[in-house]
């Protein structure tokens, strides 16, 4: 067995690990050629990493040019505890604002709403509100390469 098959995650382990509350750098080819990297909140839409970005967003204009992208996951200090998700796909990008405001729901749930105090439901309300300048990008997954170096428990 082979090192890279020693450390890949199964897709139990992959999907578990994308629904950590975490930081995804997405990366776009803008009109250029140059990559365009990106930190961004994410969540699910039908299964789906998906996030959301003000219409006018260098992303969006590269992603309705090229819709090719590439996000990273990852995690870890020291090279015995890295471990990450890379997702190669094409993102879609959402216009329908009752999907957007699903999309901004779901990152509301994951990202905010667990440390605020306050009305959750009022704030939540508000958060989605902004759907109206935003606009939905959805990846559908082409290839996912994933690596978990604590698998290899200190031998290398």
């Amino acid at each position: 067995m082979s090192r890279r098959d020693q450390i890949m995650m199964t897709p139990d382990e992959v999907s578990s690990f994308l629904q950590r509350r975490q930081t995804v750098s997405l990366a776009s080819i803008d009109p250029k050629g140059k990559i365009h990297l990106v930190a961004m909140w994410y969540g699910f839409h039908e299964g789906k990493v998906a996030m959301w970005t003000y219409g006018k967003s260098q992303k969006i204009l590269n992603l309705k040019s090229n819709a090719n992208v590439t996000m990273l996951i990852e995690d870890g200090d020291r090279y015995e505890e890295l471990r990450g998700v890379e997702i190669v796909g094409t993102a879609r990008v959402i216009e329908d604002r009752p999907t957007i405001e699903e999309i901004g729901a779901s990152i509301f749930d994951r990202y905010v709403s667990p440390d605020i105090d306050g009305d959750v439901a009022v704030l939540r309300e508000g958060f989605v509100k902004s759907a109206q300048k935003r606009l939905g990008i959805i990846v559908d997954v082409e290839k996912i390469i994933s690596w978990d170096h604590r698998k290899l428990q200190g031998v290398y």
